[in-house]
C-alpha cells in the first residue's frame, strides 16, 4: 500500500513540476498578499487631505488650524472659498475632512459667557480615514477647551488636580494595526491556499480526462485520497512557515507562546481545510467551477473570522454559527499564541472545537469522496 501511495505522490509532484506556476502561485501568492496588507497597515494614518473655510481670519483661527495640522494626521490644509466648494470636494472624495470656522470664533473665545464653535465635515464613505481624522480633531478641540477652562477659572495649570486615568495596553502596546491584520491575513491566506490546492486535486484530473485512468488502476479510493493529499499538506505547511517567518521578521509580530504547539495546531487546521477542499474537488466538473466554489466557501468563512467585524458584536444567531466555522477557532488560536502567549489551559475550548469540527468534516469528506470515486 505504501509503495502505491508513494507512486501517486511522485506522480503529483511530477505534475506540479510541469505546471510550475501552480505551486509557485500557492507559495508566493499568499505571501505577496500578506506582504502588501502588512505593509499598508503597519504605517499610521497620515497625510489625509483637509480643506478649511476660515471666515474669521484671526490669529485664534489660524492657531486652531495649525494645531490640527500639527497632529500629523492631516497634510497642510487647503483653503476653500465657500461652502459649495467644500460640498463639491466631499462629493468627489478629494478631501477626508473639512473645517468651517465661523466669523465670530475669536470673539467668542474672549467672551466667558459665549461658547465658541467650529463645524467639522467628514467623508464618511471612507470610514477608516474619517475615524482617524475625527480622533485627531477631537484631540485638538479638547486641548482648546482645557485652555479656555483654565483661563476662565484663573487657576494655574500646575495647581489643577483631578481624575487622571493610568492607561496600559496589553499584548499590543503601540496599538499597531499590523499586529492585528497580519496574523488574520496569515490565517486567511493559509485557508485559501489549502482549499484551492485541494479543490484542484480531482477536478483537474476530471477536466484533463485522466481521472478515469486513475480509477481503473489498482488503487483503492483511500489510496487515491492519501496520495492526492500529501502534496497539498507539504506545500500548505511550507507556505504557512514562509508566512509565519514573514509576519515575525518583517512586521515584528511576536511569537510569545509555544511554537511547537502552534505548528501542531496549524497542521490540524490544515487537514480540516484539506478535507473541505477535497469535497469541493469531487463536486466540481472543472477547475473553473472548483475555483468559484472555493471563493464562495472562503468568503463565507471570512465573515466569521472576526477580521472584518468582531464576532462578539454580531447577533447571537451569527455568533452561534461562527462556532461551526473552523477558521473562527483557528484565528483565536493564532492570535492567542502569537500575541498573548496563551497555552492549552486557555485555548482548549477552541482546540477542542477545532478537533471536533475536524473529525466531523474529515469523516464526512472521506466518506463522500470515497463514494464519489468508487
Amino acid at each position: 500500500m505504501s509503495s502505491r501511495i508513494w507512486s501517486l505522490v511522485k506522480k503529483e509532484f511530477i505534475h506540479l513540476v510541469n505546471d510550475w506556476w501552480l505551486p509557485l502561485f500557492m507559495l508566493l501568492g499568499g505571501a505577496t498578499e500578506l506582504l502588501l496588507v502588512g505593509w499598508a497597515t503597519s504605517r499610521p494614518i497620515t497625510n489625509l487631505p483637509l480643506v478649511v473655510l476660515d471666515q474669521d481670519r484671526s490669529s485664534a483661527s489660524r492657531a486652531f488650524i495649525a494645531q490640527v495640522e500639527n497632529t500629523g494626521t492631516f497634510r497642510t490644509a487647503e483653503e476653500a472659498s465657500d461652502l459649495d466648494e467644500i460640498h463639491d470636494e466631499l462629493r468627489r472624495g478629494d478631501v477626508t475632512a473639512a473645517i468651517v470656522i465661523p466669523p465670530d470664533y475669536a470673539d467668542k473665545l474672549l467672551d466667558s459667557q459665549a461658547q465658541p464653535e467650529v463645524a467639522v465635515l467628514l467623508n464618511g464613505a471612507e470610514s477608516i480615514p474619517a475615524t482617524a481624522g475625527l480622533r485627531a480633531i477631537e484631540g485638538v478641540v479638547r486641548a482648546v477647551g482645557d485652555e479656555l477652562l483654565l483661563e476662565t477659572l484663573s487657576v494655574p495649570e500646575e495647581e489643577l488636580s483631578g481624575f487622571v486615568p493610568r492607561l496600559r495596553v496589553w499584548f499590543n502596546e503601540s496599538l499597531s494595526e499590523a499586529l492585528y491584520t497580519t496574523p488574520a491575513e496569515l490565517g486567511l491566506m493559509l485557508e485559501f491556499t489549502v482549499l484551492l490546492f485541494a479543490a484542484l486535486a480531482f477536478s483537474r484530473e476530471r477536466e484533463l480526462g485522466t481521472l478515469e485512468q486513475l480509477l481503473v488502476m489498482p488503487f483503492s479510493s483511500m489510496e487515491l485520497i492519501i496520495g492526492k493529499s500529501i502534496p497539498v499538506v507539504i506545500i500548505g505547511f511550507t507556505d504557512f512557515l514562509l508566512m509565519l517567518g514573514m509576519v515575525h521578521f518583517v512586521f515584528g509580530v511576536p511569537v510569545r507562546g509555544s511554537l511547537p504547539l502552534l505548528l501542531v495546531l496549524a497542521l490540524i487546521y490544515l487537514l480540516v481545510e484539506l478535507c473541505k477542499g477535497l469535497v469541493i474537488s469531487v463536486m466540481s466538473r472543472s477547475q473553473h467551477q472548483a475555483f468559484l466554489l472555493v471563493m464562495m466557501v472562503g468568503m463565507a468563512d471570512f465573515m466569521f473570522t472576526g477580521y472584518a467585524a468582531p464576532v462578539e458584536s454580531m447577533p447571537q444567531l451569527l455568533q452561534a454559527a461562527a462556532n461551526l466555522v473552523p477558521a473562527h477557532h483557528w484565528m483565536e488560536i493564532l492570535r492567542g499564541i502569537l500575541l498573548k502567549a496563551s497555552g492549552i489551559e486557555v485555548l482548549w475550548p477552541h482546540i477542542m472545537a477545532l478537533v471536533a469540527l475536524g473529525l466531523l468534516v474529515g469523516g464526512f469528506s472521506i466518506r463522500y469522496v470515497r463514494r464519489a470515486l468508487d
